[in-house]
């Protein structure tokens, strides 16, 4: 065999559009799944299952830095998980509105239901829900310092910082 008539037979080679992966259903699951693969970032998604909230808000309840926070967001929007608005100085986030969102949050809500850390998280919202928004910024974001004690679950969930308190 000549190798000059190898190279040239359409069966031994593949000239890529270049953009076939970027919208198949296997990326798009790998996105999805890959961005439910942190604790931070499932906590935020369980906190966001009662509605929209500030970013402001889950810096205060998950207690990890902004920067930090907004990474995981980038993350979760980046798979469609989440969506955000500005209002003002405030960046609101709430679960994005689409079926497939909706049929692949459904299974993990039900698994996070007798989670601590997570119905730590949704007592702690009760509360924090009350709070302007500029009183709590005033704050720092911290609980304490707006009238919110004794939040942090039995442990401390991997991926936050440990509770002011213990």
């Amino acid at each position: 065999l000549d190798p000059a008539t190898l190279d040239n037979r359409p069966e031994w080679y593949h000239i890529s559009r270049g953009d076939e992966m970027m919208s198949s259903p296997l990326i798009s699951a790998v996105s999805t799944y890959k961005a439910l693969a942190h604790p931070a970032r499932m906590r935020i998604l369980a906190m966001l299952r009662g509605g929209e909230l500030c970013v402001c808000q889950l810096i205060a309840v998950v207690r990890l830095a902004p920067s930090t926070i907004s990474a995981h967001l980038v993350e979760l929007k980046r798979a469609g998980l989440v969506e955000d608005r500005k209002e003002g100085k405030w960046v609101h986030v709430r679960l994005a509105d689409n079926a497939e969102t909706r049929g692949v949050l459904a299974g993990i809500f039900a698994t996070l239901a007798d989670d601590p850390q997570v119905n730590s998280d949704h007592k702690v919202l009760e509360r924090l829900r009350r709070v302007e928004l500029a009183v709590l910024t005033r704050a720092g974001m911290d609980l304490e310092r707006v009238g919110i004690t004794g939040c942090c679950p039995p442990s401390s969930a991997k991926g936050t910082r440990p509770c002011p308190s213990a």
